[in-house]
Formats: structure tokens, sequence, C-alpha cells
């Protein structure tokens, strides 16, 4: 079993009822927006102003989340272009009364930094 990143999550939360289905288990479009938020916090601290996602690779669900686990992201800027960005991001359950966490996805976003009419514009420049 490997153990989460050694840096702070992007996000930390708690999964609630309202995130799961009728079985307690959490949507997978719940973690997936979790994730594309924290990517969106990495992409626009790095471009230093708006960020859109354009992409996200396929991801695999490893574990359930049920409600009650704390949810943290994790994210870590990969390839950087002219205007886009590539950030990998794993997603990790711990049950809120246990010290070990696990894996539960992961997946690479692409960002592209963009002006305030919605036009690619060079990453660093707002």
């Amino acid at each position: 079993m490997s153990s989460p990143p050694s840096q702070d999550p992007v996000i930390r939360v708690t999964a609630m009822p309202a995130d799961a289905n009728a079985y307690g288990d959490i949507f997978g479009g719940w973690l997936m927006s979790l994730m594309d938020m924290g990517a969106g916090l990495i992409a626009a601290r790095h471009s230093r102003g708006r960020a859109v996602t354009v992409a996200m690779d396929g991801m695999q669900f490893l574990l359930p989340v049920k409600v009650g686990d704390e949810v943290s992201v994790y994210g870590s800027l990969g390839r950087v272009g002219r205007s886009s960005m590539v950030i990998a991001i794993e997603a990790w359950r711990r049950n809120r009364h246990q010290d070990v966490a696990h894996k539960v996805t992961e997946a690479t976003f692409t960002f592209v930094a963009v002006d305030e009419d919605g036009r690619p514009r060079p990453v660093g420049q707002e």
C-alpha cells in the first residue's frame, strides 16, 4: 500500500449524504468535481489568472468513498506550454476514525489560461 503525497492537499472535505447514492457510496461525478476544482486552483495560481478545463484523461475508481470519509485531493503541476498546463491529481479517502488513507482515483487535467474574453493567453500573463 502506498501513502498520500507528502505535500498539503489542495482540497480536503468530508463526504456528506447529499454527495451519495442510496447505498451511501459517493457519486463519481462529485469526486471528479473536487478533482477538477483542485486542479483549477493550481492552474489559476500558476497562470496568475483565469484558467479553464479543456481535457481530463480517463480515470478508474479503485475504492469506494463512503459518507463520512475525509477526502483529500492532491495535485502537482506537470507540463506547461504557452497557454496550457497539465496537472496530475490524486484523490485519497480516510475513514474519519482511522489514520490510514487509501488512494481512490487519479487523473490528469489539462487547463488553458484565458483572458477576460475567454481567449487563450500566455501562462503567467493576466
